[in-house]
């Protein structure tokens, strides 16, 4: 199997570095400056998994043409930010040809609709990861926490087909927690509900879960944000089992809690965040079945102020 990887940042570089550590055919996509970091200091993870110093292969836009031509790649997996799509989507096509497999581990669920237009519904899986990492001072990789993997499977039945085997025997061979899922789209739903009611209840309170919860109306506020999202799971035919439900409450309303979304980090240190794609899209959703949604109302409002507030900035 040969796997591009579009980035080497925090997600992308982790995974795909895991993968190139067990001797599998991985490439990394990377823009020029990154090449030449991965050129002079190789690619290096630092995480309570285990550190890893290595040589990997990389090539840029402008040379993955060249690259594929010589050899398809069999697996392109896209971790970029769901604002990145529309640039992530120009990047790997010369690498996505007739037996090519897009693997998007992307927040939300908007962005498959792009994919499809773009690469066709039957090249693209259904998956998600849950790690938390980003790139230190030094352009080394930072695995915060000991989750990190992957879920993924066939989006329209519940079959293990072959491609997704071969994934699933590549993850592993390199020890990456995995999950070949015949039922995708609930897992999606399970996953997106929970990081929608944390980034919407952290970012609108620019507060950690466990401070929200001290409050005299927090586990209210919290409570009814992942209400609002379980009626959108539903409305997709996708209602969230009792078990994740209760599993995802626990945590969502965990006193003392640090655990914050890794929106509200990129929103206190400045940078762009995906609210149009996490919370708006929840929000919208919602409104479609002909419910209200007041409480991811009024993140997605706060999320829209913090953009337009930076974009004036400039």
């Amino acid at each position: 199997m040969r796997i591009l990887v579009l980035g080497a940042g925090g997600t992308g570089g982790y995974f795909g570095g895991r993968l190139a550590q067990a001797g599998l055919d991985v490439t990394f996509l990377v823009r020029e400056p990154r090449a030449h970091r991965l050129d002079r200091d190789g690619l290096r993870i630092r995480s309570p998994l285990g550190d890893a110093d290595l040589r990997v292969a990389h090539v840029t836009e402008q040379s993955l043409a060249a690259a594929a031509a010589v050899q398809a790649f069999d697996l392109v997996i896209l971790s970029c930010k769901a604002y990145d799509l529309g640039t992530a989507i120009d990047a790997i096509a010369p690498a996505v040809g007739p037996g090519t497999t897009v693997l998007p581990i992307l927040n939300g669920l908007m962005h498959y609709k792009e994919l499809d237009a773009a690469f066709g519904h039957e090249h693209v899986l259904g998956g998600l990861c849950f790690i938390s990492a980003a790139i230190g001072p030094d352009g080394e990789i930072l695995h915060l926490g000991k989750p990190a993997s992957i879920t993924f499977g066939e989006r329209d039945n519940g079959h293990l087909t072959p491609r997704v085997r071969a994934f699933a025997e590549a993850c592993e061979r390199a020890g990456i927690d995995h999950v070949a899922s015949p039922t995708i789209a609930q897992e999606q739903w399970i996953k997106y509900s929970f990081l929608c009611a944390l980034a919407a209840a952290t970012c609108l309170m620019r507060a950690p879960i466990g401070r929200i919860v001290d409050t005299e109306d927090g586990r209210a506020l919290i409570n009814g944000l992942y209400n609002e999202c379980l009626i959108a799971a539903e409305a997709d035919g996708q209602p969230i089992p009792m078990v994740a439900r209760e599993k995802a409450l626990a945590t969502l309303l965990q006193p003392g809690s640090d655990l914050k979304a890794s929106m509200l980090r990129d929103l206190e240190t400045g940078r762009q965040v995906e609210a149009r794609q996490i919370v708006g899209d929840m929000l919208a959703r919602v409104r479609q079945t002909g419910r209200n949604a007041p409480w991811l109302m009024a993140a997605f409002v706060h999320l829209q102020a913090y953009q337009l507030e930076r974009v004036a900035k400039g």
